[in-house]
């Protein structure tokens, strides 16, 4: 894969010992195996470093430390580095510039991961496409998907996540997207960055490892996105609004998922997507612009539609006996709340619709306002809420006021108690709150 005189070129790094071949990277000495590399990052609660000679034992064959003291010490090469995070970015993206393919960077406020996978049942129907597993979307997980590039590859989608400005430009140095896409401009991380336009910002940030020629995918019905113009790059826009590219109208929803029709060019394509919810078709539009892009015809890309299966808890319909379950407990924010609840809403069920809803996290100063806010969506799609957290209180508050059946608590075993006395056959329940809240620890108590 690298000797570890290429590693040392590639890094900036200084080369102490034997220059090796490694056949792999890991940052975790859990997975290390005989030949790999071992890139010691440092945490906020961790120091790689700490585990360079457990690496060692395991088998691996180089290591790249930022720590000088002691370099020289331990039984394997190192690569000294000024800092290993950075390195390791710098080699992935060495590795990613050996193979000419198609390969779209995904951002956005919420619907990275749903719009990935979309781009992905898109793709994948025509090349061997590569894709980011799980949330491995930040400075170590990035690398982490591109060092299993490899020369069977013709795509991938590549999801990029940010807390704050700067990251996603790293991340994009690294991926070297040939196309760019933004999701929306929502409220995550608005602790953090105070402002939406901020937000915008750095999601723009996607650019800074792109081409000039790679075009820039937006969601045109979003109201920040729909307005930028950057000069000299070509934007493709998408939604149900007037002026887009790439258009979807009459959306129906059915026992089997939805259909519509997808408005390209002058022409209508009758379309269907094996979920239910709106914003999926949202992601169908912007999975299908990717394709145009990547050199598919729309003959090729509507029916790839329905190869599309979610990732982890995300919106996720089971049935539970009679009980019929949406769990989508992977994160939370207003717009993912509206998408999420849309789709209990659009649901065809013979009992009462049910929100169970946690806390949105990492919301500061905005979080009274905006939970409260999540109310109007309930009361538009559910029949009765139970909501967990101290800030889901404003949306509680909310609700009584509307005379809507609602119940609440800071504790998660009493109000799981009482939701499973409150459902009864034919209900559909919808669980949904940010990571840290852990909701499907109550939806897994209902059999």
């Amino acid at each position: 894969m690298f000797t570890a005189s290429e590693i040392a070129e590639v890094t900036g790094g200084r080369l102490i010992g034997a220059d090796v071949t490694v056949t792999g990277v890991s940052t975790d000495t859990r997975t290390i195996e005989k030949g790999m590399l071992f890139v010691a990052v440092r945490g906020e609660s961790f120091d790689g470093n700490d585990f360079i000679d457990a690496a060692a034992e395991k088998g691996a064959s180089a290591v790249i430390s930022d720590r000088e003291e002691g370099a020289g010490s331990h039984s394997v090469t190192v690569i000294l580095v000024r800092d290993s995070r950075a390195a390791q970015l710098a080699l992935a993206r060495h590795h990613r510039m050996k193979f000419p393919l198609n390969l779209v960077g995904v951002t956005g406020s919420v619907g990275k991961t749903s719009t990935k996978d979309m781009v992905f049942a898109v793709l994948s129907s025509q090349f061997n496409t590569l894709k980011t597993e799980g949330n491995f979307n930040n400075d170590i997980g990035l690398p982490r998907t591109l060092f299993r590039l490899n020369e069977s590859y013709g795509a991938a989608v590549i999801e990029m996540g940010m807390s704050d400005l700067g990251e996603i430009s790293v991340l994009s140095g690294a991926a070297v997207p040939d196309i760019c896409i933004i999701t929306n401009i929502g409220w995550c991380h608005i602790e953090n960055l105070k402002t939406r336009e901020n937000i915008l910002r750095a999601k723009l940030e996607i650019l800074d490892g792109a081409s000039e020629s790679a075009p820039l995918i937006l969601n045109g019905d979003d109201e920040f996105l729909k307005n930028v113009d950057i000069p000299g790059r070509r934007i493709v826009k998408y939604g149900r609004s007037e002026g887009c590219d790439v258009r979807a109208e009459n959306i129906v929803q059915n026992a089997d998922g939805q259909e519509f029709a997808l408005l390209y060019r002058g022409k209508s394509y009758g379309a269907k997507l094996p979920v239910v919810g709106e914003h999926h078709v949202m992601n169908a539009l912007a999975a299908f612009a990717a394709g145009i892009e990547a050199g598919m015809s729309p003959e090729e890309i509507v029916p790839a539609f329905m190869r599309y299966e979610a990732s982890g808890m995300r919106q996720r319909v089971e049935k539970r006996g009679d009980i019929t379950v949406i769990l989508d407990c992977y994160n939370a924010s207003p717009t993912s709340m509206e998408s999420s609840l849309s789709v209990l809403g659009g649901m065809s069920v013979p009992g009462r619709k049910c929100a169970v809803l946690g806390d949105m996290l990492e919301l500061g100063e905005m979080s009274a306002q905006l939970h409260a806010g999540v109310a109007d969506y309930i009361m538009k799609n559910a029949d009765c809420a139970f909501l967990y957290g101290a800030e889901m209180a404003h949306c509680r508050e909310r609700l009584e006021r509307a005379g809507f059946e609602v119940h609440h608590s800071t504790d998660k075993a009493a109000l799981t108690a009482e939701l499973l006395e409150w459902l009864r056959p034919g209900d559909a329940v919808l669980f949904k709150g940010s990571r840290g809240m852990r909701m499907e620890e109550i939806a897994e108590k209902v059999k």
